[in-house]
C-alpha cells in the first residue's frame, strides 16, 4: 500500500498550491501549517532545492472523531499535503494516505475514519489534473 498519492499539474507552483489548497476547502479541510521547506533547508544548511511545501490541512470534524477514539492521534495529524515543483511548468501534488498511516494504530475505530478522510483526499487530488 502506498504511502501518498500524488498527481502532476501543468501549471506553476503557485497554482498548484492555489487549486490543491481551493479544493482541500471545499471539502472542509483547512491549512494549520505550512513548511517552506526550501526556505528551511536553505536557512539552515545554505542548500538549494527546488519549491518544495508541506501544507499541514486539517478537517476539524473528523480530527475531533479520532481524538475520541485515540487521544494520542495527535502525533499523525495534520494530514499533510505536498506542493513540489518539478521543474519545466509542472508541479507535483501530493497527499498522505490515512489508511496507511493509520496501520500503526491498534484502534478499529480509526478504520472507518481514515478511510473516509482517504477518499476525500483521494478524490482531491485526482480531480486536481
Amino acid at each position: 500500500m502506498e504511502y501518498y498519492f500524488s498527481t502532476i499539474l501543468d501549471c506553476s507552483f503557485e497554482e498548484a498550491e492555489a487549486k490543491a489548497l481551493s479544493a482541500l476547502k471545499e471539502k472542509g479541510f483547512g491549512m494549520i501549517s505550512e513548511i517552506d521547506m526550501r526556505l528551511k533547508l536553505n536557512e539552515k544548511l545554505g542548500v538549494e532545492i527546488q519549491k518544495y511545501k508541506i501544507l499541514g490541512m486539517c478537517n476539524p470534524g473528523f480530527a475531533y472523531k479520532a481524538l475520541q477514539a485515540e487521544d494520542k492521534i495527535g502525533a499523525m495529524l495534520p494530514c499533510n499535503v505536498l506542493v513540489i515543483d518539478k521543474g519545466h511548468g509542472k508541479t507535483e501534488v501530493a497527499a498522505v494516505n490515512p489508511v496507511a498511516s493509520m496501520m500503526a494504530i491498534q484502534n478499529p475505530a480509526l478504520g472507518a475514519l481514515a478511510l473516509q478522510v482517504t477518499e476525500i483526499l483521494k478524490n482531491v487530488i485526482a480531480g486536481l489534473g
